[in-house]
């Protein structure tokens, strides 16, 4: 989370959105393609750096697949903000999309100090955190500033989130509200399939469809399922790895027309 502080600063950005997932990343940013381009592999980069210094996984991000795709119009940035703060609840993940603490979804249109407001909106304060430490966390030799809005350890994310104009794209919690109802997945991956892309090897998906499998029906492989049981383990691959549904077909040996109806 703190490195995002830090690469924002460097270009002429403005991050409306964000979810940081275990599997995939997702920003929305306002600024020409050039500067959206440097900020994104900038903090690939830094991210790197930090598991080759934690995890021993040197390069391990390499190779990781890039896409992006313009908002043109009004309607449809409300639309992929939502998509993006819902990623976690598409992914099953047990939070609401205002609870998940790894993105932006509890910044906006939230009171402070009230006990339905998140724990970093009550217990936020800015406080002398020395800008060398910053730096060293984050791996970069770029001054991050000496008063950060902080809890715990972290930055407080609206500090580098642009909420009020988020709020004004919006301009009431009820078309917000409406928004988020409404959005759906397809609604952005098939506006430009970019999204839709497979986000890792297909050698990987393979291995997480035979982890799936083993949760749900004890088995490892596909080969005594029905087709419903196969549906099943399909919608979970979806779900927890935003992957195309005809990659998911491949893995799970079924239709990819038929199997694009049915997710």
């Amino acid at each position: 989370m703190n490195r995002i502080l830090s690469v924002v600063n460097r270009y002429e950005v403005m991050i409306l959105a964000f979810v940081l997932m275990d599997t995939h990343v997702h920003f929305v940013l306002y600024g020409n393609l050039d500067e959206c381009n440097k900020f994104v592999h900038e903090y690939i980069r830094l991210t790197s750096m930090y598991k080759s210094a934690k995890r021993q996984g040197r390069k391990s991000l390499e190779k990781i697949e890039l896409s992006h795709q313009p908002i043109e119009d009004d309607r449809y940035l409300k639309t992929v903000i939502c998509y993006v703060v819902k990623n976690p609840i598409v992914a099953g993940l047990p939070f609401n999309a205002y609870d998940y603490p790894w993105s932006s979804g509890a910044l906006y249109f939230r009171r402070r100090d009230l006990w339905t407001s998140p724990r970093w909106l009550q217990e936020v304060e800015d406080i002398a955190f020395s800008s060398r430490k910053m730096q060293r966390e984050v791996r970069t030799h770029h001054k991050m500033g000496d008063s950060l809005p902080m809890i715990d350890t972290m930055v407080f994310p609206g500090a580098y989130t642009a909420v009020d104009v988020v709020e004004k794209v919006f301009r009431t919690h009820r078309a917000y509200n409406f928004f988020m109802t409404i959005s759906k997945s397809s609604d952005v991956e098939e506006r430009s399939g970019a999204i839709a892309h497979l986000t890792i090897p297909i050698s990987e998906l393979r291995e997480y469809r035979r982890q799936i499998c083993l949760e749900l029906y004890g088995k490892d492989s596909l080969r005594d399922m029905d087709t419903s049981m196969r549906l099943r383990v399909a919608r979970e691959l979806r779900a927890r790895y935003c992957c195309s549904a005809r990659h998911v077909a491949k893995a799970c040996g079924l239709s990819g027309e038929q199997l694009q109806g049915i997710l």
